[in-house]
């Protein structure tokens, strides 16, 4: 079962029904699986043939949606591409990839033809007339649903992206663990104020898609949390998914508690790490929707965890426990069990699980190591079997013979009531090898808190040794499309700062 498969079986089974909506542009079920046909006929014309790779680089759109469907319907293989990055890092995942051929919108034509696409389609302005001059009956191939569908590069933050290879089998079983788990029974109206390009949106659409809802589109670029309230309310959105700074900025709108979002049922959020201060907040203002945490990683289809209904508050911190289809364990550096409340690494094993990275043999065997994929993500369990993140293995502190876990303290920083973002990054330090230092952006840029203000409530809330050496303040914390902070990017920054070690007491 495939993307092209789910969109013809609707088709067939509920013609009239709305599949999707975009601005003023609404189409149904039965027009989307023509459009699809249309797009995929263009492929053939160009030359696609199946087992090709075929590069995506467009923002969110119904032709973006209806390019990903028809490339699947020729029996290719997708590559999304962030249309953020420049030439240089769009031909690297071209050229990792092996894809010649690319969509791309008309404002990234000549970003594609930068970065050496042989074959670029356009679905811009003139796309409405390449569909017209496809065909309506476009043969639908027998796809082996254990075939790549995707490659998704990773987003990097560590080095050069990896590319997950995702079959058709890993995102149709995600999407069904994903609504078992959350009790929907039927169609609904889905949204994600994630780009088609990442994980989220493009699983998230998958999500919408199995259940044959409808699915709204959101526009790409700045994130504007007034009109994405606005599209909540007005199309009656029932679920949706958002990363913790766009939730951060939606529940700060003046009124939101007053805005009719009666419908809403799931409010998700994923991708970046989320402050019980925010988590708070939005069970508070979003009493009528289940605030649900989605967790895991783009090799995962992504989520591998959630957390909701009451949970949700008896359990605030918490990722959850798996979800349907994956089957999870806690290990040492050995690979054994950990006990309840020691931390370890969390491995993954099931079908929802990549096949590995894109012609990269060796990362691939050290990912699966031990016959689990290895995460890079150190957790804890409770006596219950809930499961909290401590810290990105990459991301963890050793000051003093000590282990710092970024998160942790990110997340009692978070509750300063001067703190709106803060990333917790190591930098040298003579005494201890290594030390916190605190990135903070503000709440009011015109009274940001102090180092002094840190310490003091440092003190209240951390041991001596995790508590911040210093304090940098800057206007908003660098984020990749994600919503993840780029840790790379502040250690490179400020790695070389000279920090005043604080005497432990």
């Amino acid at each position: 079962m495939t993307m092209s498969d789910l969109v013809a079986r609707f088709a067939r089974t509920t013609p009239d029904r709305v599949a999707l909506r975009d601005g003023d542009l609404t189409l149904t079920w039965a027009q989307t699986h023509e459009r699809v046909s249309r797009m995929a006929s263009a492929l053939t014309r160009a030359g696609v043939v199946p087992g090709d790779r075929v590069a995506v680089l467009a923002l969110n759109s119904v032709p973006h949606l209806e390019a990903m469907a028809a490339v699947l319907r020729v029996g290719a293989i997708c590559v999304p591409v962030n249309f953020r990055l420049v030439a240089a890092e769009v031909a690297y995942v071209l050229g990792d990839s092996g894809a010649s051929v690319v969509i791309a919108d008309d404002t990234f034509a000549p970003l594609a033809q930068a970065a050496g696409a042989s074959t670029v389609v356009t679905i811009g302005a003139g796309y409405e007339d390449l569909l017209a001059a496809g065909s309506p009956e476009h043969a639908e191939l027998a796809v082996d649903d254990r075939a790549p569908a995707f490659i998704m590069y990773t987003s990097g933050t560590t080095g050069r992206p990896k590319g997950a290879v995702l079959s058709h089998r890993n995102l149709y079983l995600h999407a069904f663990s994903n609504l078992v788990h959350a009790g929907v029974s039927g169609p609904g109206v889905g949204m994600s104020g994630a780009p088609l390009f990442h994980i989220a949106g493009t699983s998230g659409y998958y999500n919408t898609l199995v259940a044959g809802g409808t699915t709204v589109l959101t526009p790409s670029g700045g994130f504007d949390p007034a009109g994405m309230v606005d599209l909540l309310e007005r199309e009656r959105v029932t679920s949706v998914f958002f990363v913790p700074a766009q939730w951060a900025a939606i529940v700060a709108l003046p009124g939101i508690a007053e805005r009719d979002l009666s419908a809403l049922q799931r409010a998700i959020w994923g991708a970046a790490p989320a402050s019980t201060t925010l988590l708070r907040t939005m069970i508070a203002t979003f009493p009528q929707a289940e605030v649900v945490t989605a967790f895991g990683q783009t090799e995962c289809s992504p989520v591998t965890c959630m957390l909701g209904g009451e949970d949700s508050i008896r359990k605030i911190g918490s990722i959850g426990k798996p979800i349907l289809n994956v089957e999870v364990r806690v290990v040492d550096e050995d690979m054994r069990d950990v006990a309840p409340g020691e931390v370890g690494e969390i491995v993954y094993r099931g079908p929802t699980v990549m096949s590995g990275y894109w012609n990269k043999p060796e990362e691939t065997a050290e990912a699966f190591r031990g016959g689990w994929f290895h995460s890079g993500d150190l957790v804890r369990a409770d006596d219950e079997g809930y499961l909290y993140v401590v810290d990105r293995k990459k991301d963890m502190i050793i000051s003093g013979g000590e282990n710092i876990y970024c998160a942790e303290v990110e997340n009692t920083l978070a509750a300063h009531p001067k703190v709106a973002e803060v990333a917790i990054i190591g930098v040298a330090d003579e005494r201890y090898g290594e030390a916190p230092l605190a990135v903070i952006a503000p709440r009011d840029p015109a009274d940001p808190p102090t180092a002094a203000d840190i310490e003091a409530f440092s003190r209240e809330h951390l041991a001596a040794y995790k508590r911040p050496r210093d304090v940098v303040i800057v206007d908003a914390l660098p984020r990749n499309p994600s919503g993840k902070v780029l840790k790379t990017a502040l250690r490179t920054q400020y790695g070389a700062t000279a920090v005043v070690s604080a005497p432990a007491v």
